[in-house]
């Protein structure tokens, strides 16, 4: 008989692990990295016996003015049968108005084919995650795998191995070398970046069982960083920062490599880029080498690695608070 109960962390992290549509942004460990940052978080589960077969993390923010909070699920929920859903939402509006929001965003991810308005959800006007992102087959060998690729990428892949650059899995003392390098980069392609603390708790949270900070150096001189996250078959490149030193040596192509192959020894048989601009590929391709801003940036490097642009099911809002939900709209509006 199926019942609704909180699960605790390791009950819940095993079933998001084990489940195909799991995603690291439903680990417990991300609800722990986003409540030391104005979000607070929850969980609810339906249990048929002593097994999960359904649940979600909720996220909570507050809104301004002590309006109540903002509900949020990233890349969630997720049930083991279509038949399960009706009773998961029941616990879910239950979980989010105990924490007085007045509505839920939810963002399914990618490959979700239902349809969202069936459980009265409409589009949000907000996305808080990239919805586009470029997807890599890591299957085969590498020689396979680079002959997805572009040839720029490939020779640049050789280069960054001809230079004596040393490539490792960063320690906890590493950390003040990747946070600086953060820093250049989101100077240098005009994002924002987090406070140092903020990597070193993901570090804390995620490393070694879910994730690996890769580090590339030359005589002394760090020159390139990827943070790698997995969750099943997918690998995800959440963080990648290069120092404006020596940028001829490609040490950037050396430490996605390194994160490939890590990827590849834990089973991943996909590799996301996690985010590119939002547009078709016609559009990508036309404009790539005119455009810098937002996410133009970074496209232009991560295209030459191969693999599928995808789009995720975009972000949905549930209201609770229509007055409140109309305000928040408004503010929208304004700050656009």
């Amino acid at each position: 008989m199926t019942n609704t109960q909180k699960p605790t962390p390791k009950e819940w992290d095993t079933f998001v692990l084990n489940h195909p549509r799991g995603h690291f942004l439903q680990l417990s460990a991300w609800g722990e990295q986003k409540s030391a940052y104005d979000w607070s978080y929850d969980r609810v589960a339906l249990f048929d016996g002593e097994t999960i077969i359904g649940g979600a993390q909720i996220l909570f923010r507050p809104l301004p003015m002590k309006l109540g909070t903002m509900a949020y699920i990233p890349y969630g929920a997720t049930v083991t049968d279509a038949s399960q859903w009706s009773t998961l939402w029941d616990a879910i509006h239950a979980c989010a108005k105990s924490h007085g929001a007045a509505f839920l965003k939810w963002e399914p991810g990618f490959y979700y084919n239902e349809d969202p308005t069936q459980w009265g959800f409409s589009e949000s006007p907000q996305r808080i995650q990239p919805p586009r992102t470029l997807m890599i087959d890591i299957t085969g060998d590498d020689d396979v795998i680079q002959k997805r690729m572009n040839q720029g990428t490939r020779r640049n892949i050789r280069k960054a191995y001809k230079n004596a650059i040393r490539y490792y899995e960063a320690s906890p003392d590493d950390l003040p070398h990747f946070t600086n390098m953060m820093t250049i980069t989101g100077k240098r392609n005009a994002f924002g970046v987090h406070e140092p603390a903020y990597y070193d708790l993901m570090y804390k949270l995620f490393v070694p069982d879910h994730a690996a900070l890769f580090l590339a150096e030359h005589e002394g001189d760090t020159l390139a960083a990827n943070l790698v996250i997995s969750v099943g078959n997918t690998a995800v490149y959440l963080e990648g920062a290069s120092s404006n030193e020596k940028r001829n040596l490609m040490a950037a192509y050396g430490v996605q490599w390194e994160a490939i192959q890590w990827a590849k020894k834990r089973g991943c048989q996909y590799y996301d880029m996690w985010g590119v601009p939002d547009e078709d590929r016609e559009t990508l391709e036309v404009q790539f080498k005119n455009r810098n801003d937002g996410l133009w940036g970074v496209y232009r490097f991560k295209r030459g690695w191969g693999g599928d642009i995808i789009r995720s099911a975009g972000a949905w809002d549930f209201v609770y608070n229509r007055i409140i939900y109309t305000a928040y709209k408004t503010a929208l509006r304004i700050r656009s």
